[in-house]
């Protein structure tokens, strides 16, 4: 007798395969699709409660130090306690904007913060702090005027190698129409514009008027600067001639196309 035809015994093993078993609960009971999605939906809740505790309720995560860096003049400890960081809190709920706002609202002196997180238990303070370029006279004391025209600190002693501004302008339709804080703005950008060597043997600016800016250097050389304008060429003009004429003791870059030095 002829065995089953090969269709036959396909049809015999597919009858013989088990079938796929439902979802089954733990106590044999089938999950429904709509049962799946709510056990799906307690885990997730579960986890976010989980994470939650950990952030803000358990010990693990809490601000426990804060670090300083990039101070010269101010203190690790000044900035610190202006910074007030709520040691203890949850890292996770510090403010590093309001700190950052804090420490500029009461040190002056920074020109900018990084406030920034440190897992798991830190903030750190990376502060830029405001360089004089020019000094203000004030009675016996010194206003600190920065690169931007911030008079941001009064000390009692003059930081070395940073000019005293001398404004005295006169009575001319510049000084009417500019007045003392552009001419005080004008005195700060020719400051900022020096050459480092000139800058470092800078003792005074002398501002008179809004094109008439002399600098007067270690001894008793001077320069006629003329108004701010074009003022890294008028830099590297200066450089030059100074170089070519290290014996002078008057240079003359108001117009940089036409330099001049004299030995007085």
């Amino acid at each position: 007798m002829a065995g089953p035809t090969t269709a036959q015994r396909g049809e015999a093993g597919r009858a013989d395969t088990p079938a796929r078993p439902p979802h089954i609960g733990p106590e044999g009971r089938r999950l429904t699709g709509r049962t799946r999605l709510v056990l799906a939906a307690v885990g997730l809740v579960l986890t976010a409660a989980a994470t939650a505790w950990v952030l803000y309720g358990s010990s693990w995560l809490r601000l426990e130090r804060v670090t300083t860096t990039g101070t010269d003049v101010l203190t690790r400890s000044e900035v610190e306690a202006a910074a007030a960081a709520p040691v203890g809190s949850p890292l996770i709920s510090v403010d590093t904007g309001a700190i950052a706002d804090r420490l500029r609202q009461k040190l002056p002196r920074i020109d900018s913060v990084d406030v920034v997180r440190s897992w798991p238990h830190e903030v750190s303070f990376k502060v830029t702090e405001r360089k004089p370029v020019l000094l203000v006279e004030k009675g016996k004391k010194f206003i600190e005027v920065d690169a931007k025209g911030v008079r941001f600190a009064t000390v009692d002693k003059a930081p070395p190698h940073v000019p005293l501004l001398e404004l005295t302008p006169d009575q001319s339709a510049s000084m009417r129409r500019f007045g003392s804080d552009r001419l005080l703005r004008e005195a700060v950008r020719v400051a900022g514009d020096l050459p480092g060597k000139v800058a470092g043997e800078t003792e005074a600016v002398r501002v008179t008027s809004y094109d008439s800016a002399v600098l007067e250097l270690t001894r008793g050389r001077t320069v006629m600067w003329g108004s701010s304008e074009q003022g890294p060429v008028k830099a590297r003009v200066l450089t030059a001639l100074m170089k070519a004429s290290p014996k002078a003791g008057h240079f003359d870059v108001s117009a940089p196309t036409a330099p001049a030095s004299s030995e007085s």
